[in-house]
């Protein structure tokens, strides 16, 4: 005899009383169809069971039979394989993914995880935490970028690196995903760069706390928005607002975006056999991001986009560590253990004691500049290059010409010009 649950059997009962009081004419037979959210066929059906076997007939005689739609044991046999001798470190969503595309098992994704559970391969999630608003997508693609870094042993047995991902808030499309030794104020210039080149200048940027992007006074409090940091001195010059994050919570989508990276990228990498950085990071650049983009990005709420080109705009300075240098007596500027030597220029006999900004360049190299002139170029141990002067319209002054013939014409400029009428000065 089959033993049914508690549950099936208060289920029972209230069916029973149903169908009583519709017997009885105290309602109605489509009152009590409302009440059990039956069909009117199936209602019929449970009534003349009723009659004929009483109150055993009201019970689901489906219990005790296997599911027509049971996978096979040979099937879940092959699956369990697969997962302990070659995906034993994906995740559940990643591993059905690699059984459908690879090898043409097309069960659910619910199916493979309850597999798995059941098997002690994978640790039942604990309880989700407290309920939480969604913050709703910005409405074009380059409104507000997300950048973030994750420590995590990317390369296996390798020592820990840093992941440094850019990824749009509209459709969660990653710009750029790079490795990196330690997340810092470089590392995160060059990724910025990378994106302004590529994509043009951005509205906002949503980034931690990190010493990198803000000054904060006091660990846990408001972070300083006049003291600015070489990433935010940047964002300044790009009119680029910069957003902290006060809470992991508050940054939920790049957060989650790392989920998905440590649970998928250590194992392609592993079936790759790639074990050095420089690998990696080719391999992202030139096939995992486009990859995660199109399994994972979504259309924006507009077709539009919010990015403006960066035409006009002197890159090479702007995403550089910047710091402001008096000049010596002789000319030299003294920073990092080296020596730069200002030759003189057409625009200013010296710059002894002048105030100037050293620039170091995420090439290494280096550059004085002295309000909009440039002062000199520099290799990164500190010689000067060559030709600096003489690439450089007016001595070094980098901006674009006035449009009107400079006094220094030609002669066979300025007979031209005279035979054409025009004024000269």
């Amino acid at each position: 005899m089959i033993s049914y649950p508690q549950r099936a059997r208060e289920r029972a009962m209230k069916v029973e009383e149903v169908i009583l009081r519709a017997v009885s004419k105290q309602i109605t037979f489509w009152q009590a169809v409302r009440i059990l959210r039956y069909s009117p066929r199936h209602l019929r059906r449970i009534m003349q069971r009723y009659r004929h076997s009483g109150f055993d007939g009201l019970l689901d005689r489906r219990r005790g039979r296997p599911s027509p739609k049971r996978m096979p044991w040979t099937v879940a046999e092959q699956i369990l394989c697969l997962y302990r001798e070659k995906y034993f470190d994906f995740s559940v969503r990643h591993f059905h993914e690699k059984l459908r595309e690879e090898h043409g098992l097309l069960y659910s994704y619910t199916c493979i995880k309850r597999l798995l559970q059941s098997a002690g391969l994978v640790v039942r999630a604990r309880q989700r935490g407290p309920h939480r608003r969604r913050r709703e997508r910005r409405p074009m693609s380059g409104m507000l970028l997300h950048i973030d870094g994750s420590t995590h042993r990317w390369l296996g047995s390798e020592p820990y690196h840093d992941l440094l991902v850019i990824l749009d808030d509209a459709t969660s499309e990653m710009y750029y995903a790079q490795l990196v030794e330690q997340e810092s104020t470089r590392t995160v210039l060059a990724a910025l760069r990378e994106v302004v080149e590529q994509r043009g200048i951005f509205c906002a940027l949503y980034s931690d706390r990190g010493s990198h992007f803000w000054q904060t006074p006091k660990e846990g409090e408001l972070v300083d928005r006049q003291s600015l940091t070489q990433v935010g001195r940047a964002m300044r010059e790009l009119n680029i607002e910069m957003i902290p994050a006060y809470s992991p919570q508050a940054r939920g989508r790049s957060e989650r975006n790392f989920g998905t990276w440590q649970h998928r990228l250590p194992q392609e990498l592993r079936l790759r056999g790639i074990t050095t950085v420089e690998e990696a990071n080719r391999f992202l650049r030139e096939h995992y991001i486009a990859e995660l983009n199109q399994k994972f990005s979504v259309p924006a709420a507009q077709p539009e986009s919010a990015f403006v080109p960066a035409s006009g705009k002197d890159l090479d300075r702007i995403f550089s560590v910047q710091q402001e240098r008096v000049v010596n007596q002789d000319n030299t500027v003294r920073i990092a253990n080296r020596t730069l030597q200002i030759e003189k220029a057409k625009w200013r006999g010296t710059l002894a004691k002048c105030r100037v900004l050293v620039c170091e360049h995420l090439d290494g190299s280096w550059s004085v500049h002295y309000g909009p002139h440039l002062a000199g170029r520099y290799a990164p141990d500190g010689s000067r290059y060559r030709g600096t002067q003489a690439a450089l319209p007016e001595g070094g002054n980098p901006a674009p010409p006035a449009g009107f013939p400079p006094s220094a014409a030609t002669a066979e400029e300025s007979s031209e010009r005279n035979q054409s009428g025009h004024v000269m000065c």
